[in-house]
């Protein structure tokens, strides 16, 4: 077998940490770095007892102190507490049907490096090799690139993924029962957390994205599929129908086309990138790209036109189901094939409007352009909650 990654040297422990110490870390990771005066008053604690519990904290090497600042509360002079990111290093693989991709990143998920791979084929031990190289190379790409700062590796695909590691099913790849954690553990010499990548996505977007300090969102990805994710109140809803994609077959257009189940109108008939390039070619009498589609339609060709702002206008009518059903703060928007959502914005804003009371709360609607490597990075944070909290959610 051929050597490990080289772990890195016994790191300054988080997981062991409890109760209040452990909330002091968190909240300098997630927002630091804070004034000592600023963590007692989230915190509800006394100046006093803050220094009692984070002294062992500075003494450990877990927190720091930054040079002097300005404390708005005190108007005294403060030295603000806050993590050395970079001495934890995590890598993150998100998994395709055909493509690897890595990405290498500090404690705050700041991405250092990052590469990606052909899968010359689907089968896990092919699989498997291309992980293992792909995590050796952008770690070599690192500056100093020797893997010592390196915790854990997190590996995120669609589909359906059990304790420990052990993929249930993922279909784009066709495994069923497949122990990908446990292999790459061995193969690797780290620990490796792996989970669906739209859960992995969505705690990125809450501990370090654009949900941060919002407790109530949901994510919706549009891509070669659709992807849902939901948070209520802090917590990311991970049930076992998580990696299933039921979004996807949500009615929207009674009548309309039908999906490769037999669905008509669904969700995954109106809004994925096989179904608009369908649609687009059948209108337009010749084989079309997704971005070649979107292309067309802002440059103004009438049919390409038409097919974009059907699937935006259904896109606005997914968001108001899911802003009417759960009541979220914002709906972050996202996936390699949202451009859908910037091109056809008028009509998505209308299938909104049209679907969603007057009376209604205004919906925060943020559209965040992406691709692998943010999904990458999102398979990153899930190492990174682990060794954080001891656990991925």
């Amino acid at each position: 077998m051929d050597a490990p990654v080289r772990p890195a040297p016994p790191a300054v422990a988080w997981t062991p940490l409890t109760g209040t110490a452990h909330s002091i870390a968190l909240e300098v990771l997630l927002d630091g770095p804070l004034p000592r005066s600023e963590l007692a008053r989230r915190l509800d604690l006394s100046a006093g007892t803050l220094t009692r519990l984070s002294k062992p904290l500075l003494d450990s090497g877990l927190l720091q102190e930054t040079g002097s600042a300005y404390d708005p509360v005190t108007g005294r002079p403060t030295r603000p507490m806050d993590v050395d990111e970079n001495s934890h290093l995590f890598v993150g693989v998100k998994l395709t049907a055909r493509t690897a991709h890595a990405v290498l990143t500090s404690l705050r998920a700041t991405v250092l490096a990052s590469d990606e791979a052909v899968l010359p084929d689907p089968s896990p031990g092919a699989v498997v090799e291309t992980v293992v190289d792909l995590v050796r190379s952008v770690v070599a790409g690192h500056p100093g690139g020797t893997g010592t700062d390196l915790r854990a590796v997190g590996v995120s695909l669609g589909g359906l993924v059990g304790d420990h590691g052990h993929v249930l099913s993922a279909t784009f790849l066709g495994w069923q029962d497949v122990p990908l954690g446990r292999v790459l553990e061995e193969r690797l010499g780290l620990p490796v957390v792996v989970d669906n990548d739209l859960l992995s996505f969505t705690r990125a977007e809450q501990w370090f994205g654009a949900a941060r300090r919002c407790r109530h969102f949901a994510v919706l990805t549009v891509g070669e599929g659709l992807g849902y994710g939901l948070v209520v109140h802090d917590e990311v809803v991970d049930r076992p129908d998580a990696g299933v994609g039921l979004l996807g077959h949500f009615p929207l257009l009674p009548g309309g086309p039908l999906c490769p189940q037999g669905h008509q109108g669904c969700a995954d008939a109106l809004l994925t990138a096989a179904a608009v390039e369908a649609r687009a070619s059948a209108a337009l009498r010749r084989p079309l790209g997704y971005e070649e589609v979107l292309d067309l339609a802002e440059a103004g060709e009438p049919l390409a036109r038409r097919v974009v702002d059907d699937s935006a206008e259904a896109l606005g009518t997914l968001v108001a189901a899911i802003a009417n059903l759960t009541m979220p703060e914002k709906v972050i928007l996202s996936g390699e094939g949202i451009r859908l959502a910037v091109v056809g914005r008028d009509a998505l804003l209308a299938g909104l409007r049209a679907h969603r009371s007057p009376y209604a709360s205004e919906l925060d609607l943020d559209v965040q352009p992406t691709g692998f490597t943010e999904w990458a990075r999102g398979a990153a944070v899930t190492a990174i909650r682990t060794f954080v909290l001891g656990h991925r959610r």
